[in-house]
Parts: C-alpha cells; structure tokens; sequence
C-alpha cells in the first residue's frame, strides 16, 4: 500500500515540480531580456546638435555634432558621437577667447565619471598655435586632464614631438611623454606650406 501511495504521490506532484521550474526558469529570462534591453535602450536621440555649457563660471565649451545618442539609463551612462565631434573651449567663462578647439570622427562622453574619449583622426588645437595628433585622447573633465596611450604627434612651432602616450593638463602646458620617440625641427619652407595646406583645408570646408 504505501509504495503504491509513493506512485500516486509521485504522479501528481512530479508535473506540479515540472510546472514550478518551468514558470521560474521563463520568469528568469524575462528579467534577464528586460534587464539588457534597459541597458540598450537610448532614451536621447538629437541632430545637428550645437550647445554651450559652462563650468562653475570659469570656463564654457561649445560642442557640435551633427548626431547624438544618449543611453541614460545605462549601469555607466553615456552619449555617443558617431558622427564626429567639435569641441571648442573658450577663457574665463567667454565665448570672445577661444582656447583651444578639438575635433574627432567619433567620440563617446561617460557621464558619471566626466570622461570624454575620442577616436579618429583626432586633432586639438590651442590659441597659441600648438597642435596635437593622434588617433584616440581622453579627457577627464573631472581632473581637467586629458591623456592617450597611442602613437601621437605635438607640434610647437618649428618643433615636433613624435611618442608613444603621453599626460598632460587639459590646457597642455604641463607634458609627460610615456615613450619619446624623437624630435625634428620644420624648416620655414615646411612651415609655410602646413599654413598654406590648412588654409586651403579652411577654405574647403566652408
């Protein structure tokens, strides 16, 4: 009698078990399913975006993209530049005194922890004529310090630093080069002909 109860038992409670696990194993991949998509969703979407903000009165920056993304409700929100960026930063809180200008084919900007990356034929150039080359820069606004682990190329006047990364202040006065390769030196005639090439470039793009 009681292995036969054991088989009814079992009868009838194996399905309910069957039941149980099966419910709790969908319930799961549904949380799992809403939980990437919450992480995939973009919640900002803009074009043809142009905007100046100010930092704590002493600073502002003028930005322009013609496309951003925002995914807000990220774990480590950001906004996406797929198309390119320009960045201009102007002195003590003006948009007369321009500092420096930075342009890229991509960038992504975190916003939790105030860290810009750029990628793409990057190139910053600051009001006294120093210009820095490279193919991907981080700046953290947070530090005011901007940074790269790749090959880059500064120019200062008829100098040229070619190294592997390099740090420095967000107003690149202060550098540390991780590994300089070396330094040649433009004769007038290059510098001449770089002007004229950016002149033309200018010339082109308006």
């Amino acid at each position: 009698m009681k292995i036969i109860s054991l088989r009814r038992y079992l009868a009838v409670a194996l399905p309910f078990v069957g039941s149980a696990i099966l419910l709790f194993s969908c319930k799961a991949t549904s949380e799992v399913t809403e939980n990437v998509n919450t992480e995939s969703m973009m919640t900002e979407y803009s074009e043809k975006m142009s905007m100046t903000m100010s930092e704590n009165g002493k600073k502002s920056y003028h930005f322009e993209a013609p496309l951003i993304e925002g995914y807000t409700m990220a774990h480590d929100p950001y906004r996406e530049f797929r198309k390119g960026i320009k960045i201009t930063t102007y002195e003590a809180d003006s948009v007369s005194s321009v500092s420096a200008t930075l342009v890229a084919n991509y960038a992504i900007f975190y916003e939790n922890r105030k860290l810009w990356e750029a990628k793409g034929n990057v190139v910053v150039e600051q009001s006294n004529g120093r210009k820095l080359y490279t193919s991907q820069l981080f700046w953290n606004q947070a530090t005011h310090t901007i940074y790269s682990n790749v090959d880059s190329k500064i120019v200062d006047g008829d100098e040229v630093y070619n190294c592997e990364g390099f740090d420095s202040d967000e107003s690149m006065t202060n550098w540390s080069y991780r590994k300089l390769k070396g330094v040649t030196y433009l004769e007038d005639s290059q510098l001449q002909q770089n002007s004229d090439a950016e002149a033309d470039s200018t010339i082109v793009e308006q």
